[in-house]
């Protein structure tokens, strides 16, 4: 019986078979349009179709003027994400992989940069933080980087209900600047008692893809992340967002007796 899938996905496959399979290596360039076209009998638009497909997975990317050329889309490691972790904004260390070509962790520098600014709640943000849609919130952009290059981006929002008039409005900023939620909160008489993280995928915006340098469409792996205090309160909820071919998110999970 023949294959029944449409040639553009057929092209794509096959490449990306030459490449799993080390025929295609990292920094070679793709067969270019007149190549496939003459290979699988296709017109320009299959093969076009076919190369951002491969494109969207992370297997290529485009240098203008010069073609299509294969990624390097081996693990740069994990991201651990435990309450024991050092309380960044993301709560999470930083492990490369075990490549005696990777730098350890004990070399890589990490920071952050950060922006806040006061905005309505849209909807779905209002939801998870147990507010009404408009309600005022202080909304963070985060960009998370090791030796300077961009690992995770994170946007945050916290009702200004809480915060609002007290020394921990700004995350950023102030006498408990970088103290992570928790400290912050704490700062204030409110004890944050859980966490609550959900874990999905979906394509990369442009501005993720620029940020994360990658290509537009391709997946991303995003963390849907929620603090609450002891009523079960939600006092902060963020969106976190890396490249789902270049990390890996560990959870550490202990067994009580």
């Amino acid at each position: 019986m023949g294959d029944s899938r449409p040639v553009y996905l057929r092209i794509a496959d096959d490449l990306r078979r030459r490449i799993d399979e080390g025929s295609l290596v990292v920094g070679a360039r793709i067969p270019s349009r007149s190549e496939l076209k003459r290979a699988y009998a296709a017109s320009d638009q299959t093969v076009d179709r076919a190369v951002r497909v491969l494109k969207a997975a992370g297997y290529a990317q485009g240098q203008f003027g010069r073609g299509v050329f294969v990624t390097d889309r081996a693990p740069l490691g994990t991201l651990l994400r435990t309450t024991g972790a050092v309380d960044t904004p993301f709560a999470a260390e930083l492990h490369p992989a075990r490549d005696p070509g990777c730098p350890g962790r004990r070399n890589t520098v990490l920071t952050w940069e950060a922006s806040s600014s006061e905005t309505s709640a849209p909807a779905p943000i209002a939801d998870r933080l147990g507010i009404a849609a408009g309600d005022a919130v202080l909304r963070t952009e985060y960009e998370y980087l090791a030796d300077r290059r961009p690992v995770q981006l994170a946007t945050s929002w916290e009702p200004l209900s809480v915060t609002a008039g007290t020394d921990v409005v700004h995350p950023e900023r102030g006498p408990y600047a970088r103290r992570g939620v928790r400290g912050r909160m704490a700062a204030i008489g409110i004890r944050v008692v859980r966490a609550r993280e959900l874990v999905g995928s979906r394509p990369a915006t442009t501005p993720e893809a620029e940020a994360l340098g990658c290509a537009a469409g391709q997946c991303v792996t995003v963390v849907e992340r929620t603090h609450f205090d002891g009523d079960d309160r939600p006092v902060e909820t963020s969106d976190i967002v890396v490249r789902a071919d270049r990390w890996r998110l560990e959870y550490v999970i202990a067994f009580t007796t």
